[in-house]
């Protein structure tokens, strides 16, 4: 079974230019970073553990596309962040008052890396995991069935509302989040 790095080092085909000691703490003394870098195209950072291989942190920079994405080990975040403030920095800040887009799922990262590295369109949407019961799960294919669209445009639907509501709402936690309805285009008369 390959590890996080072995994959990232292949998604690069081996291409690594650069690396050196990681010189944030958050990560332990035994940091290290390996960069891939194409002038004016792209830059992808990989940090992680030179003894066990542990994968902290990748980043991809498209700069063809103007954005930057970041996926972080959910048992390191936190140490990151409070590192990050310490330094009087925005934890999700990348460079010239700009966010990273931060991603959840290891293969989201991936296959990023992979469209930047090509120069091919590759999908710009961040993954999120869904975990459902079974008998949820079902209710929700059922709903989407009834809607006539697929159960993922469904769930996207769902969080589109839920993210628009809580901007809306981010100071108000009590307020329940309705579930959205996606309405049929009406035939023109």
């Amino acid at each position: 079974m390959k590890t996080v790095l072995q994959e990232f080092i292949e998604a690069n085909n081996f291409g690594i230019t650069g690396g050196s000691e990681y010189q944030w703490r958050c990560y332990g003394d035994r940091a290290r970073y390996l960069d891939c870098d194409s002038e004016g195209e792209f830059s992808v950072t990989c940090i992680f553990d030179s003894t066990d291989q542990t994968v902290y942190e990748m980043q991809a920079w498209d700069y063809i596309n103007d954005r930057e994405y970041r996926w972080i080990h959910p048992d390191y975040k936190e140490a990151h962040d409070a590192e990050a403030v310490s330094k009087d920095i925005k934890p999700r800040e990348s460079l010239d008052d700009r966010n990273y887009i931060d991603l959840e799922l290891e293969e989201d990262m991936f296959e990023k890396i992979q469209g930047i590295r090509s120069g091919e369109e590759y999908d710009s949407r961040v993954k999120v995991p869904l975990v459902l019961e079974d008998d949820k799960l079902f209710e929700l294919m059922k709903l989407a069935h009834e809607k006539d669209i697929t159960l993922n445009q469904l769930v996207e639907d769902v969080l589109r509302v839920a993210v628009e509501k809580y901007s809306v709402h981010q100071t108000n936690t009590d307020n329940p989040i309705d579930f959205p309805v996606t309405k049929k285009k009406k035939k023109g008369k």
